[in-house]
């Protein structure tokens, strides 16, 4: 899961000045206090390309990951036509990690990748989630409504190329 901030700072930017000219309003940026709301999203991809986005309008909890797992992780993998054998990869957030997700993902027969407790953020999905905060950020969204839209849409047209560097024969499925 991402959170995306209304007007926060989903991209850096960076402005290059005169010695003593950083308040000039060119060299400024406005910011509104708390980032003037946010979505929060869930998302997977592949190395086909992008899986299913959808926005979390509750906090989540384990019975809900493993509802938006059920609705979107293998119809995401059907429409990348993923073959047997992919890999799901998650992180060691409780929600995943929960007994009950364990066992769900068993039953369901998803082979998921091990990963290491206290573990640095490594995974791919990373990139994607900042190459969306990025392509969001340069259409300016001015309320929720089109914060969610705006994501939606740049989802979609994010290319295979920038998903994750894992070769053909590990087929990764990765979603946060």
């Amino acid at each position: 899961m991402k959170k995306i901030e209304l007007f926060g700072k989903n991209s850096t930017c960076r402005v290059w000045r005169r010695k003593n000219a950083e308040l000039h309003p060119k060299n400024t940026i406005p910011t509104v206090k708390h980032g003037g709301g946010n979505i929060m999203l869930w998302g997977c991809f592949s190395t086909k390309g992008p899986g299913r986005l959808i926005r979390v309008k509750e906090r989540m909890n384990g019975a809900m990951y493993r509802e938006i797992l059920s609705k979107n992780l293998l119809p995401s993998a059907r429409a990348l036509k993923m073959k047997h054998g992919w890999v799901f990869q998650h992180d060691n957030d409780p929600k995943h990690t929960a007994r009950a997700t364990k066992e769900w993902l068993r039953k369901k027969h998803f082979k998921v990748l091990e990963w290491p407790s206290q573990s640095p953020d490594l995974n791919p999905i990373e990139n994607l989630w900042r190459e969306l905060k990025i392509r969001v950020a340069q259409r300016q969204p001015q309320n929720i409504t089109a914060l969610e839209e705006i994501c939606m849409e740049e989802w979609a047209k994010l290319p295979a190329t920038l998903k994750c560097t894992y070769d053909e024969n590990y087929r990764p499925l990765s979603s946060f």
